[in-house]
């Protein structure tokens, strides 16, 4: 599991090596912390996790990955495309990409924030 000595004040808590709990609060604390759009907070060898944050009007410039990926939005409203697939997404949605897919999210009408997970995990 990633590990990082400023966790302990960051309302993450291990019960051992093997759970986490975490707050989406202090999850997107600690990336507006870091000043990046992405922020992994989660880490074994099946599998990653992180949050996405876009601001409205924002470009997003992620690359295909060599990893499977799912997406949930937590909260705002963009499109996505994913190869031929152009959808409207908001709170509640939830994107499947396959490895190596061509994909983004664009027209970012409200701030986005995305729970995104990566199997195996992200390279």
């Amino acid at each position: 599991m990633k590990t990082d000595s400023s966790r302990a004040d960051s309302g993450e808590t291990r019960d051992s090596s093997k759970t986490m709990f975490a707050s989406m609060l202090s999850i997107d604390q600690q990336r507006r912390q870091n000043g990046k759009a992405y922020h992994e907070f989660l880490r074994v060898p099946a599998m990653s996790a992180g949050l996405y944050v876009l601001a409205a009007g924002a470009t997003d410039l992620q690359r295909p990955h060599h990893e499977d990926e799912m997406y949930y939005v937590v909260r705002g409203r963009a499109r996505f495309r994913a190869d031929k697939d152009d959808r409207e997404v908001s709170a509640g949605s939830v994107i499947f990409v396959a490895a190596e897919v061509e994909h983004k999210f664009y027209d970012v009408k409200e701030e986005i924030a995305v729970l995104v997970f990566f199997a195996p995990a992200e390279s």
